[in-house]
């Protein structure tokens, strides 16, 4: 029967190519749908972790205790050591030295007395580096405001807001003051090379980014850095990955000395966790939102579907088919087109969505004076829901749809049906 109702929808477009195509523009929209906003949802986490977090971080134990704090005394000696075990560890990850820092940033006049001063917080990351990764993660080139990157090392990039504040521009030389890693007095000359935008006011207010070497060399940090940040190979946060890491790297750890490197993931710094709970949470709610709509819009295109069939249904039953055979094969009919239709609409909903976690879409011409802390590419993320999550409102609210329309057949009277055949 199964073989004779196939041809059947084959062969009758109007019972099957339209219905069919129905579906899969539906089902396609609630793949393409649950992609975009996995992968929006999951850049709220990424630029956290890009300039801040890091997918994993490597630490001194003591530092990992007080990381808010950001305690240069307790920083990870002889790094280049370090990073190549954790290279040779994981090779398909991507590891930097970063150093977070604060201190008072002196702006002198044409005599080199002060003339403006402000606190100052600054990132040492390597800017001067053949390949520019840190550059381009951290949307340098995009979020340069006035001047250019650093080409020498005490070039240094503040927030354009801070720069106004201590009317200074690119060109001029600042004086950074803080304290060293052996909390000794720091003096050092910086040269503008340009400013950006953050993004946000806190760092706005006074944020600056300098070169790791030249901020080893004003810190007394030779050969040493505050942390070493991760980024995993798929190029997104996976929590998985992230806690396995972490469990490979620290069960060899020293429990007993405080400067032994350990490991956090992005979920053990600060509020991260509730943060990557609270953007998986929002994505299901706005997914499950679209879904109902588009499973209820299916249960309708379903139910009309059937409607129309009366006629034929009434033909049917007036020549002897049992009311339960007649049913029976709507239900075998709806279930292949809303098969057909999910795979469709799967395949193209896949199709579109690896097209824009791929290439992404550049919004950044509309995104006048884009910061650091805005994305500009926009990108979709496809996970192994995405395979299966369009068969929800493709096959069942398809199937429900046709159910309901089908309960009409059984409270047909066959003495009307040659009244309603005769109109």
């Amino acid at each position: 029967m199964i073989k004779f109702l196939l041809k059947g929808l084959v062969r009758d477009k109007s019972r099957s190519w339209i219905p069919t195509l129905v579906v899969a523009v539906g089902v396609m929209l609630s793949v393409f749908l649950h992609a975009y906003i996995t992968g929006f949802m999951n850049e709220t986490i990424e630029m956290n972790a890009q300039f801040f977090n890091g997918h994993v971080k490597v630490v001194t134990r003591a530092y990992a205790d007080e990381i808010s704090q950001i305690p240069n005394d307790l920083a990870l000696l002889e790094t280049d050591i370090l990073v190549n075990q954790l290279k040779v560890q994981f090779p398909d990850v991507q590891w930097f030295e970063r150093i977070h820092f604060g201190g008072l940033v002196d702006a002198p006049d044409s005599l080199g007395e002060t003339k403006t001063q402000g606190p100052a917080m600054g990132m040492a990351v390597d800017l001067l580096s053949p390949t520019k990764n840190e550059v381009q993660r951290l949307n340098l080139y995009k979020s340069l405001v006035r001047g250019n990157l650093p080409q020498k090392p005490d070039d240094i990039l503040i927030s354009d807001f801070f720069a106004q504040k201590l009317r200074v521009n690119p060109g001029d030389t600042i004086t950074f003051i803080g304290s060293t890693m052996n909390n000794a007095m720091a003096y050092h000359n910086f040269v503008i090379s340009g400013t950006l935008s953050f993004g946000a006011m806190a760092l706005d207010r006074g944020a600056m980014i300098a070169d790791i070497e030249a901020v080893r060399f004003a810190l007394d940090m030779e050969n040493a850095a505050g942390e070493i940040v991760g980024f995993l190979p798929a190029g997104f946060y996976s929590s998985k990955v992230a806690h396995a890491m972490q469990s490979d790297f620290n069960k060899v750890a020293d429990e007993t000395d405080v400067f032994s490197p350990v490991m956090l993931t992005f979920e053990d710094q600060g509020d991260m966790a509730t943060f990557v709970n609270l953007a998986h949470y929002m994505g299901a709610i706005i997914t499950g939102i679209f879904m109902l709509a588009m499973s209820l819009v299916l249960w309708n295109a379903g139910l009309l579907g059937g409607l129309r069939r009366y006629g034929e249904i009434g033909i049917r039953l007036a020549m002897g088919e049992e009311k339960v055979h007649v049913f029976s094969t709507m239900i075998y009919e709806s279930l292949m087109i809303g098969i057909a239709g999910s795979i469709l609409g799967t395949s193209l909903g896949l199709f579109f969505a690896w097209l824009l976690q791929t290439y992404g879409l550049d919004i950044s011409a509309t995104m006048k004076g884009a910061s650091i802390m805005m994305p500009t590419v926009i990108r979709a993320r496809i996970t192994t829901a995405d395979y299966f999550i369009g068969f929800i409102p493709g096959v069942v609210s398809t199937l429900i749809g046709t159910a309901l329309a089908g309960i009409g057949i059984f409270k047909r009277q066959t003495a009307r049906l040659f009244k309603e055949l005769e109109t």
